[in-house]
């Protein structure tokens, strides 16, 4: 993560969070770790749990906990333990809230909790920040949040190539199948669902995206996929994946219709893109038959596999977006912790986007790290990129 390094190097001389305390929900990853090293040279003291009990990587919490960071996570915890440790988080009275799916921010706002007084958060995904704007809509937020999943070089990378190699990394070590010439269900065309599509593509699937947003699924026929509903989807489908951000999309008729043998795999932040309680109810038999890897038999004989546990399969089953891809996204969360210190008292509490500034620095130590170089535009490019008077 050579960005990110590079980063720590420059804002470690300035300490700009010195004595900043920041409870981080975030996957417990190798890519986290580097950034929470980050988050200590730049001087703050942090707090740390995991967004999804099957993400976090035990040796890296370990390692962390070694070094200081108060370490709340271990792989399989329960939903009992998960909001165990977002008190533990609570309790270090937090200034900074850094999320990845906004279940901090939302229940430091649903719960009391004394003396602590949040400077300001970021949030890391797409569905945190569809929660964190329906609490400003219904004024609820009592504090800045920097969305950082709305960076541009955080969706155009992150969330399309990241996930789009991670989630076809996930469903192949689960299943081992060949996806050349299978029909591959994408479900939301979103920056995610675009990087899925395309990767399954590139692995020789016949893909088919299925939408509610009409200007989505123009986009999705204009790259040249196939547009149906999920109803029409799922008779035909073999290979399944979610990721949209809301729940239901794969339920009950839909898991009858299905062929035998379909693949069904989550990639959006929670886990009720499929409704699994209903594939149980549907089932007649249950059985792990790989690692991350579940059959369910119907009661009209079919057999339906899900990777994951219905959670995301990009973490589930693999390790995630690669360490280069994360070198982008968490370049934007440290440098929008040093924008609300540096800011402190003067925002009010909304969801803000990350200053432009900041994606144009990542950018450019991103192009930098790679050993890239791009023009400049000359003096008069720029005064005639300023003027308004000269036409043809």
């Amino acid at each position: 993560m050579p960005a990110l390094v590079a980063l720590r190097r420059e804002e470690g001389r300035n300490r700009v969070l010195d004595g900043v305390r920041i409870s981080a929900v975030l996957h417990v990853t190798k890519e986290t770790g580097v950034l929470v090293r980050t988050l200590l040279k730049m001087g703050a003291e942090v707090a740390l749990a995991g967004s999804n009990p099957l993400s976090t990587q035990d040796e890296i919490a370990a390692a962390l906990d070694k070094e200081g960071v108060h370490v709340y996570a271990w792989r399989g915890e329960s939903q009992k333990d998960y909001y165990e440790n977002l008190k533990e988080l609570v309790l270090f009275s937090p200034q900074v809230i850094m999320d990845d799916g906004a279940d901090l921010h939302s229940f430091i706002h649903q719960n009391s909790h004394g003396d602590v007084q949040v400077l300001g958060g970021t949030e890391e995904t797409t569905t945190g920040v569809n929660r964190l704007r329906v609490m400003e809509g219904k004024k609820l937020l009592k504090y800045p949040v920097v969305a950082v999943n709305d960076a541009l070089t955080k969706h155009l990378f992150d969330n399309r190539y990241g996930t789009g190699q991670s989630a076809v990394d996930g469903i192949l070590r689960a299943t081992n199948v060949l996806l050349a010439g299978k029909v591959a269900v994408v479900a939301g065309y979103g920056w995610v669902g675009r990087g899925i599509a395309m990767r399954l593509r590139g692995m020789g699937a016949r893909v088919i995206v299925t939408e509610v947003d009409p200007l989505r699924a123009l986009e999705a026929v204009m790259d040249g996929f196939d547009v149906m509903p999920m109803e029409d989807a799922s008779r035909v489908g073999e290979v399944f994946v979610t990721a949209t951000g809301n729940k239901g999309v794969i339920n009950r008729r839909h898991f009858n219709s299905m062929k035998d043998g379909a693949i069904l795999a989550n990639c959006g932040h929670f886990d009720v893109e499929v409704d699994v309680a209903s594939l149980k109810t549907e089932s007649v038999r249950v059985r792990r038959v790989r690692d991350n890897l579940d059959e369910y038999t119907l009661n009209n004989g079919r057999r339906i596999y899900l990777v994951a546990e219905g959670r995301l399969a990009n973490l589930g089953a693999a390790e995630g977006h690669p360490s280069e891809v994360m070198d982008l996204s968490f370049c934007d969360q440290a440098l929008s912790v040093k924008y609300l210190i540096e800011n402190k008292g003067k925002l009010p509490p909304k969801v803000y986007p990350v200053p432009a500034e900041i994606d144009t620095r990542v950018a450019v130590m991103k192009l930098n790290s790679m050993g890239l170089r791009i023009d400049e535009p000359t003096e008069e490019q720029l005064e005639y990129a300023a003027s308004w008077s000269t036409g043809t």
